[in-house]
């Protein structure tokens, strides 16, 4: 399937929201929206070694990345400098009865301990926009889950998840942008960025 796509200014973050099976037969929509977005011209993508989708250069200006999980998928593109870093993470709500046992293992102390603080209902959404806000910021560096999410830790206020320490080479947590998605009942979702705040833009597959 091909199609035009919006215009992407280089101050915008396009956020595709499709169905997934969870088959192969759900990857090509990845395919056209990347194609559609790159130009017909543009290279074979290739993995970094932790896994991360990449255009090689002069192609790699374009930053994209998706994510599914049960029914829903998204795909996020933007612009940037060589090598733009930019994820996307989704996740839907289930009950999870371990949030605070996972917590202790894989956040920061601060965040747990916010956690803490929280009834079950609220507790689990929270857990979830922590998670979701990390993993993309992980996914969008190409670390992935492997370079440990409590290297990466937010702090709430006003109910917005701000940065507020990133370690190694994927900080300092001020260079950047992390936002909640709207992908959905029963879904929590983020993009993150390595750059200033940009304008997120909601699309649905096929348009």
């Amino acid at each position: 399937m091909t199609f035009e796509v919006p215009f992407l200014s280089p101050d915008e973050i396009h956020v595709w929201r499709m169905a997934w099976t969870g088959t192969a037969a759900a990857e090509p929509p990845f395919g056209a929206l990347l194609s559609a977005y790159a130009g017909s011209d543009a290279p074979a993508v290739i993995r970094q070694e932790h896994g991360k989708p990449v255009l090689p250069a002069p192609w790699n200006t374009l930053g994209f990345n998706w994510s599914h999980s049960r029914d829903v998928a998204l795909f996020a593109v933007g612009r940037g400098p060589a090598g733009f870093e930019l994820g996307v993470d989704v996740e839907r709500v289930r009950p999870r009865p371990r949030v605070l046992e996972l917590a202790r293992r894989f956040f920061a102390p601060a965040e747990t301990a916010w956690l803490e603080t929280l009834n079950d209902e609220r507790r689990l959404t929270a857990f979830l926009d922590l998670w979701t806000h990390k993993e993309a910021v992980l996914k969008a560096h190409g670390g992935g889950l492997s370079y440990g999410l409590h290297r990466v830790s937010f702090m709430n206020r006003d109910d917005t998840l701000r940065p507020l320490a990133f370690d190694g080479d994927i900080g300092p947590a001020s260079s950047w942008s992390v936002r909640r998605l709207d992908a959905g009942d029963g879904t929590v979702a983020a993009a993150a960025w390595r750059g200033a705040e940009r304008n997120v833009r909601a699309f649905t597959y096929p348009p």
